[in-house]
């Protein structure tokens, strides 16, 4: 029996894992850092928890006898990355990055790129005084120093201290719609939105209303891949690649 590890916590990590469960010969394994109190229902074995670094992957990619690792995190997940790359390496594991495409902006869009989440928060003072802010519940410290803006902060779960001064706190979980997007950034007169390249349609509306409403929308960029990974767009392309792998 193949056994496959997925790193999970995506919609394409939940996808893919329900794709392989119920194959023949094949055992899945999904890995949740355990970060979200109810994440959705995953199929085949779930674990939950951190592995101990790089090193300590490569103990349980051994222990358990892994024949393919999917690395399917989300996009900003650079440090599980990096590890799952080391630890891949370090015991032969045929290891495949799951990663979707992100954003390109289209005509009418008004975007600001910005390399990290402080770079985010120098360009916001110049753009606006009223922030969608949706970078996660993590992070928040980058803004904190920021005076004379409000914040409303949209996290699937509570964000973590410490915040800036005037901060409104929107717990909710996505897909939305572009009218449930428009309707949050006019009832909020929103006049500016900070948001990571997460990519993927669950909440991209946020950007289409932008567009619609004339907002400037601060984009911060992905943290790049390790050198010599490979990487798929999709579920499609990481099962052709457990194919060609003659796993799963």
């Amino acid at each position: 029996m193949s056994h496959i590890l997925i790193l999970g916590g995506t919609t394409e990590a939940r996808r893919l894992a329900a794709e392989l469960a119920g194959r023949a010969g094949v055992r899945v394994t999904t890995s949740l850092a355990g970060r979200v109190a109810r994440p959705g229902a995953v199929d085949g074995d779930v674990r939950i928890g951190g592995f101990g670094g790089a090193e300590g992957l490569a103990v349980w990619l051994r222990e358990h006898r892994v024949d393919a690792l999917v690395d399917a995190t989300h996009p900003f997940a650079a440090s599980i990355t990096a590890n799952a790359a080391r630890a891949a390496a370090a015991t032969g594991t045929p290891a495949v990055v799951l990663r979707r495409p992100g954003w390109r902006p289209g005509p009418g869009d008004r975007w600001h790129e910005a390399a990290s989440l402080a770079e985010a928060a120098a360009l916001l003072p110049g753009l606006g005084h009223r922030v969608l802010l949706t970078t996660g519940r993590l992070g928040l410290a980058a803004f904190a120093h920021l005076t004379g803006l409000h914040f409303v902060v949209r996290s699937v779960e509570p964000p973590e201290p410490p915040m800036p001064p005037d901060t409104e706190v929107l717990l909710a979980r996505g897909p939305f719609t572009e009218a449930d997007e428009t309707a949050l950034l006019r009832e909020r007169r929103i006049d500016v939105i900070v948001t990571k390249d997460s990519g993927g349609e669950a909440t991209a509306a946020k950007l289409t209303a932008a567009r619609t409403l004339g907002l400037p929308v601060v984009v911060v960029r992905r943290p790049p891949l390790p050198d010599g990974v490979t990487a798929v767009p999709d579920v499609t392309g990481a099962l052709e690649w457990l194919r060609l792998a003659r796993v799963g």
